[in-house]
């Protein structure tokens, strides 16, 4: 194997992957408080190795005849300064686990999703796609219940199909191409489809996100917050990445946004809620990558900056409930403001975050989205978004803070969750806030360069406008009694299918193929013998 460096390198750098997947290893070695301020370190030495990052082609290896290399740009930084930050706040938030896996399992999940954005060839990204699939995975099982077990097999089922699409398609690239390198790519040609279809996956669109819904709901209460941070994000760096400007993805995206509405409404399960919100709000930063110019690139980025801290602090808020009350089911729980009312306000800016309130984060990234559907004069799609955002500012903005903290009293009064926790979902929602305020000097991170102001008069009013009537609309629906009732059952979505198709599958494998198995079995043990017989007597024969 050669290594060489392609560009100069700031001392000390290194590979930021490395540090997670090293640190992971180490661990098991460590104990008590040394091992809290190893974890709380990693993020923190990670982030600093990524500010002195030189842009360009880094750490060349030749392996097996293939170059593999780690590519530095403003796109991968931005996704590599919210992947440390939001790793800083989520082993602040777990540092209450006890199992080392876990946390083994978190910073390999970590560590290789930041592999993919800083990957620069197919074959490296590959490798921490599947990694990052694997290691997810164990912050689902770790819940140890029997829904969490069957949760994960179903998703590692759909994630081995959507890993062996991207598998196929690098492999039949490189065999057509001669190269390696991860960069844009068309969807005509069928590498490269597949390749759009494993990533597609792991973005959650519709009909294909199903494995979200009925997995991260189940996840223990720390690794839920991390699973709502990389998966989907990666997919939406890798998208923007190599298919920007693929006219599909706007109509898959405005789906992808309208679609979970439906669901999330009837739902009881908070975090599954909220695992409609990860969907709806991944489909804004798919239709920015289809339409693919400089403003709405930079819209999809920002909002999934944002996104990131906004969604990760409403599932550490519902995951702190859960770990003081035992349940996260929205009939059973209310009246909590009483209790908890830092827990409450902390609810309150992600939820005005994630409902593009002014002067909070989600209002800055989604509206350089907004402008550039209109810009692209796409009514139609615009009207969608305009109703996706009233959706989850119905949903995920009013929904979670009125039935958990308000509502009916359910009669529980919990103490605050542990200060580590409160302590992590004060800094995202400060981060949330301070970017909602100060969004030039968040526009100077972007891929681009950003002539947009928010804070228009025109932009302002059409927002609150917007929620002003989702608002009134949700009071009357209550008031009437009309609401649709969290239903207590599970919503099965289009999981319905290779739930059905499972059973068939098995039951065709245990009946007519066990069967035809038998049936071989049963003809190779005559011949067999028959040969062993014809071996000791060939006279006889």
């Amino acid at each position: 194997m050669k290594t060489t460096m392609i560009n100069s390198i700031t001392p000390f750098t290194v590979p930021p992957v490395a540090i997670f997947i090293i640190g992971a290893l180490l661990v098991p070695l460590l104990k008590g408080k040394i091992k809290k301020i190893y974890l709380i370190l990693l993020p923190v030495i990670t982030f600093i190795d990524i500010i002195n990052l030189p842009h360009g082609k880094l750490w060349s290896f030749n392996f097996l005849g293939y170059e593999l290399f780690t590519h530095v740009d403003k796109l991968s930084i931005v996704f590599g300064y919210i992947f440390t930050i939001m790793a800083f706040a989520g082993i602040i938030y777990s540092l209450k686990t006890k199992e080392d896996g876990q946390y083994i399992a978190a910073l390999l999940y970590i560590g290789s999703s930041l592999g993919v954005v800083f990957s620069g060839d197919l074959i490296s990204l590959l490798i921490f796609w599947e990694i990052m699939a694997i290691s997810s995975l164990f912050l689902i099982l770790y819940r140890k219940t029997k829904k969490s077990c069957d949760a994960g097999f179903r998703y590692i089922l759909v994630h081995a199909f959507g890993g062996s699409c991207l598998m196929a398609g690098v492999i039949i690239h490189i065999a057509t191409t001669g190269s390696t390198e991860f960069g844009l790519l068309s969807i005509n040609d069928f590498s490269s489809l597949l390749i759009f279809l494993g990533f597609i996956i792991n973005a959650a669109i519709p009909p294909l996100h199903a494995w979200l819904t009925d997995a991260y709901p189940e996840a223990t209460i720390a690794g839920a917050v991390f699973l709502s941070v990389y998966t989907t994000k990666t997919a939406v760096y890798v998208l923007a990445r190599s298919f920007p400007g693929t006219d599909i993805l706007i109509l898959l995206g405005a789906i992808m946004a309208i679609y979970p509405i439906f669901y999330a409404v009837i739902e009881n399960d908070a975090r599954r809620v909220l695992c409609y919100s990860l969907v709806n709000q991944a489909g804004f930063m798919i239709v920015g990558i289809g339409i693919g110019t400089e403003l709405s690139i930079n819209g999809s980025v920002a909002h999934a900056f944002c996104n990131i801290l906004f969604e990760g602090l409403l599932f550490m808020v519902t995951g702190a409930v859960l770990y003081v009350t035992g349940t996260i089911k929205c009939t059973e729980l209310g009246g909590l403001y009483k209790t908890m009312p830092k827990t409450m306000i902390l609810c309150i800016v992600g939820a005005a975050s994630i409902s593009a309130f002014p002067f909070f984060s989600g209002f800055v990234s989604k509206s350089l989205i907004m402008q550039s559907v209109i810009d692209n004069h796409l009514f139609l799609v615009w009207l969608g978004l305009l109703f996706a955002s009233a959706g989850v500012f119905h949903y995920a903005s009013i929904k979670i803070p009125y039935f958990i903290f308000f509502a009916h009293d359910s009669g529980k009064r919990p103490k605050e969750p542990p200060l580590n926790m409160l302590i992590s979902m004060a800094f995202v929602a400060s981060l949330s806030i301070l970017i909602g305020i100060f969004p030039k000097i968040f526009y100077q991170i972007l891929p681009y360069p950003v002539d947009f102001v928010p804070y228009t008069q025109e932009h302002v009013l059409t927002q609150l406008q917007l929620l002003f009537f989702a608002a009134l609309a949700f009071y009357s629906l209550i008031t009437t009694g009309l609401y649709p009732p969290g239903r207590r059952a599970i919503n099965l979505d289009t999981d319905w299918l290779y739930r059905k198709s499972a059973r068939i599958f098995m039951w065709f494998l245990q009946n007519p193929m066990l069967s035809f198995a038998n049936f071989l079995d049963s003809v190779t043990r005559g011949i067999a013998k028959w040969f062993l017989w014809f071996a000791k007597n060939p006279t006889n024969a």
